[in-house]
């Protein structure tokens, strides 16, 4: 049976909730922050597209076919060390308009064959 190495390490996950609708310079918000994520070299990013939610406006948001919404709720996730979401997060101030943001303390177990590049 072979080992796979692994990394365990405390780090943050930072969570983005933003509507599809949302934008940046012309282009989706989510995929504007994903490529600044990207840009400042975290770890990762996964975006997630809720088929049902609401917000603070309370407007409820489907993908049934019946109600069809253009703005179905969106989840960024980012997982890396603080000093990376620190990095992150003026940015967040710059392009977010609407929308809700938590940080919270997480353990992250990494498994794979390649050490990480940083």
């Amino acid at each position: 049976m072979t080992v796979v190495p692994k990394i365990q390490a405390h780090a943050k996950r930072l969570r983005i909730y933003i509507g599809e609708a949302d934008s940046w310079e012309g282009k989706s918000l989510y995929r504007a922050l994903v490529m600044k994520a990207k840009e400042l070299d975290l770890a990762g990013a996964t975006v997630y597209q809720g088929c049902m939610g609401y917000g603070a406006n309370s407007r409820i948001h489907t993908a049934s076919l019946i109600d069809l919404s253009d703005d179905l709720p969106i989840l960024i996730e980012i997982i890396d060390s603080e000093e990376y979401i620190q990095t992150f997060l003026p940015y967040l101030d710059l392009m977010v308009k609407e929308g809700l943001v938590t940080i919270d303390d997480i353990e992250v177990i990494k498994y794979g064959k390649k050490p990480p590049k940083r």
